[in-house]
């Protein structure tokens, strides 16, 4: 025992010395090895953010209201993939953050959901009461707004300074028709080759004589004319050719696919949709002798377009395209409607509030080419409906009201009958009968006759044709009035509009051309 205690002594001696040269070694320099593990836990919630970023970054897209429905109907997500009321995806996660949830408000309150979006805004500001400024610095930064001028003559500069505000080396901005007429020399230029060095792809359009792209561009507009908007986008000499083409805005104009041969400026239908019976008109005497006397005819509707192009469109078959009323086919019209309703609270509850119900529903119009239409009152959300606007599907659904379909939303639907008005119009002898035939000899104004909710009840609609925005001309449906005929009673009733909204036309891909 005795010779193995030097041993151990020894042992620990050694041991002894190498944890004290560690712990002088550690405390000599700074803990590198220590804050590798401390910055561990800092980065985990920076991968957390910048994926919360990647979530967040689809859902940040702004639009104007204009509705677009792409896609066929039944397909597999139709509806969240079709209905994008500011031009973005729904998204299926649920929102975690307070600026998630104020975007999901926003996303609710464009589709007409104020109960759904009132939620969500109590929901974000109560996880922060700033996310409506996280919301604005991140969709609207100061940055993506331009600098506003700065005054280059101050109010205490003398009255002899010239001002130069207004004066650039450049000149006064172009006008739109300026600009075209710029493009007028210009060609159709071939893109740049792939690899510098080597010959540029051949580009055989370029080519192409100029009454050739015209015609290329014309059988393009007949298929579907915001083709056209995509062809000014290739360059500039078809942007051009585009412009100053009136025989492609001729075409469109006169043609029954998008042109004023598909309007009706009088009734074609009855309300139910069987064809209206013309009588011929009948010869009246006159007052004053026993002469019979010739009824005046009616212009046709090619009489009524080149008319109208030499005194209100300034001889422009593209204006007059842009900005006379018509309707659309290829889509429908949608009117959100939402109002407050007043609550009762329950009798078990103590608050000193009551509850307020926010009611949506909604309207759709969806015409034809033949006259008729369909309208539909319903509180289902256009994504589930766009696609059911069929007289096939309204005709099966009203021989079957107990279907549980997905088109059984249709049960509700209404036949019905539309047309513009005319120059060709006059007012009405018989103002009671006629309630919405006040005042004729001018185009705008839509006429709409659908069945009421007993056989014994029609609906007749007075819209105004409008515009919703700068670019898009009468793409709105304004309310002039709204009645009720009773066919028993030979009264009309009126409706009062202290809810509705005007409707906004929306486009249906699965419509094509329009039926």
């Amino acid at each position: 025992m005795e010779d193995s205690n030097p041993e151990l002594e020894t042992f620990r001696k050694q041991w002894q010395e190498e944890v004290t040269r560690r712990s002088n070694v550690t405390q000599a320099y700074p803990p590198t090895q220590a804050a590798g593990p401390s910055n561990v836990p800092q980065r985990a919630p920076r991968t957390k953010h910048v994926h919360e970023n990647i979530k967040t970054g689809d859902e940040d897209i702004v639009e104007p209201q204009t509705l677009h429905f792409d896609g066929p109907s039944g397909a597999v997500g139709a509806g969240e993939d079709e209905f994008y009321p500011y031009g973005k995806k729904k998204s299926n996660s649920e929102p975690q953050s307070a600026l998630e949830h104020y975007e999901k408000a926003v996303e609710r309150e464009g589709q007409g959901s104020l109960g759904d979006s009132l939620d969500l805004y109590r929901k974000a500001f109560r996880l922060d009461d700033q996310v409506d400024r996280k919301y604005k610095n991140k969709h609207f930064p100061p940055s993506a707004f331009p600098p506003k001028p700065t005054n280059t003559n101050p109010s205490n500069a003398s009255a002899t300074v010239p001002n130069t505000a207004h004066h650039s080396p450049d000149g006064p901005p172009q006008t739109i028709k300026q600009l075209i007429e710029s493009f007028s020399d210009l060609s159709i230029e071939p893109s740049p080759p792939e690899i510098e060095g080597t010959p540029a792809p051949p580009c055989p359009i370029a080519d192409v004589p100029d009454e050739i792209l015209l015609q290329i561009f014309k059988e393009v507009a007949i298929r579907d004319v915001a083709d056209l908007a995509r062809i000014t986008q290739v360059c500039k000499r078809m942007a051009y050719l585009v412009a100053t083409g009136e025989q492609i805005w001729k075409r469109i104009c006169l043609g029954s696919e998008f042109g004023f041969e598909a309007m009706h400026y009088q009734w074609q239908t009855e309300v139910t949709g069987e064809l209206l019976e013309i009588e011929p008109q009948l010869l009246l005497p006159l007052e004053d002798s026993g002469e019979e006397s010739i009824p005046s005819m009616p212009l046709s509707n090619d009489a009524i377009t080149h008319s109208l192009l030499q005194s209100a469109y300034s001889s422009s078959w593209k204006q007059m395209f842009r900005l006379r009323p018509r309707i659309r086919f290829n889509g429908c019209y949608i009117s959100t409607v939402n109002y407050i309703r007043p609550g009762q609270a329950s009798p078990s509850a103590v608050a000193w509030n009551s509850p307020v119900h926010i009611v949506t529903y909604y309207r759709y119009l969806r015409f034809y080419r033949d006259g008729t239409l369909i309208s539909l009152l319903t509180t289902t959300e256009p994504s589930e409906v766009v696609h059911h606007l069929t007289k096939e599907l309204l005709e099966y659904h009203r021989k079957n009201q107990s279907s549980h379909l997905p088109s059984s939303v249709m049960s509700d639907a209404r036949r019905g009958r539309w047309r513009l008005s005319s120059i060709n119009d006059s007012p009405s002898p018989d103002v009671d009968t006629e309630p919405s035939s006040k005042v004729g000899g001018s185009e705008g104004t839509l006429y709409v006759e659908t069945e009421g909710v007993h056989e014994k009840y029609f609906y007749r609609m007075e819209l105004k044709m409008t515009s919703a925005g700068k670019t898009v001309k009468n793409n709105k449906l304004t309310w002039n009035g709204f009645w009720n005929y009773n066919r028993l009673t030979d009264d009309w009733g009126e409706f009062t509009l202290r809810n509705d909204k005007a409707f906004f036309w929306s486009r249906v891909k699965s419509y094509g051309m329009g039926a």
